[in-house]
């Protein structure tokens, strides 16, 4: 029997993915790997992220990383993600976006992990993934845990998206235009939302991901859907009263983003080791390719 490939077979009405990206974020990696807040080994949980992405088995459009890279800016720390990522992408062929969060450096980002000019200049950048547009944003302000877009970086994101773009446009920052029910998060949300919103409204965006909440969400901004990533380090016990919610060394996750022709879907993959099911398979695909969609209906939906 001919082998199929998973990402080609289509039983439903909709069509494979156009395009794939995988979004991870919230990494804080620390210089020399002390654990974070005394408990949380974050290199451990990042190399955790990183095989479950490898054993996807796919070869995604991109790899897209929404900020706090380093929990205190370090050069080395910097150096030690690029050590960790870079293998693992090359492997997969495919590029990573880097994007600056509020416990980023921006001199220590752009020379230890871009290769550029050590300047307080906003990191940003656009990638042209086969028609699909990908826009990375600074929204960190130096100094400060709260996030903001200033006025050269929002003049420069009209002008980006004066022309569409194929496939259309995904965004990437930090700091999500979301609300949160935490009350501490409302002091470190993106300021002055409303100036972002009017870019954004009418354009070819048709997607926003970003991350800094440590917890899985989702929601709309000027009419597009915005999907916030957990974090690989630690992630927040929303099981607890809002007041109360503080990290947990559980729930890690990333996000594996769909692209189609119609919509764009948001699929929260978790890091974690737990026994799974072995009823679907590669030889199962395989067995019911062949068949009439009748005979899938025959084979497979009727209660038995």
């Amino acid at each position: 029997m001919t082998s199929v490939p998973a990402a080609s077979v289509r039983f439903g009405q909709y069509p494979p993915a156009c395009r794939t990206i995988v979004h991870v974020s919230d990494t804080h990696l620390l210089a020399g790997n002390p654990p974070l807040g005394g408990r949380y080994d974050t290199a451990a949980n990042l190399s955790r992220t990183l095989r479950e992405v490898e054993g996807l088995g796919i070869r995604p459009d991109a790899i897209v990383f929404t900020g706090d890279l380093t929990d205190l800016g370090e050069p080395e720390a910097y150096r030690a993600l690029a050590a960790a990522v870079e293998p693992v992408a090359q492997r997969l062929g495919a590029p990573i976006v880097w994007v600056a969060g509020n416990h980023d450096e921006r001199p220590a980002l752009r020379r230890d992990l871009l290769g550029l000019e050590p300047t307080e200049e906003a990191v940003t950048g656009v990638w042209d993934l086969g028609g699909l547009r990908l826009v990375a944003l600074d929204s960190s302000v130096p100094g400060w845990h709260h996030g903001d877009l200033d006025d050269g970086q929002l003049t420069w994101l009209r002008e980006v998206l004066a022309e569409p773009a194929p496939l259309g446009t995904i965004l990437a920052l930090h700091h999500p235009p979301l609300p949160s029910h935490i009350p501490l998060f409302d002091i470190l949300e993106l300021r002055d939302q409303g100036r972002l919103a009017e870019i954004v409204a009418g354009s070819d965006v048709r997607a926003i991901l970003a991350g800094h909440l440590h917890y899985s969400t989702s929601g709309t901004f000027a009419g597009v859907p915005v999907s916030v990533a957990a974090a690989t380090c630690y992630t927040m016990n929303l099981a607890r009263p809002a007041v109360a919610v503080n990290g947990m060394d559980a729930g890690q996750s990333f996000h594996l983003v769909h692209v189609y022709d119609d919509t764009i879907t948001h699929s929260v993959v978790p890091v974690v080791d737990a026994p799974t099911g072995d009823f679907f398979s590669a030889e199962w695909v395989e067995r019911m390719s062949p068949l009439t969609p009748e005979e899938r209906l025959e084979a497979f939906s009727r209660k038995r």
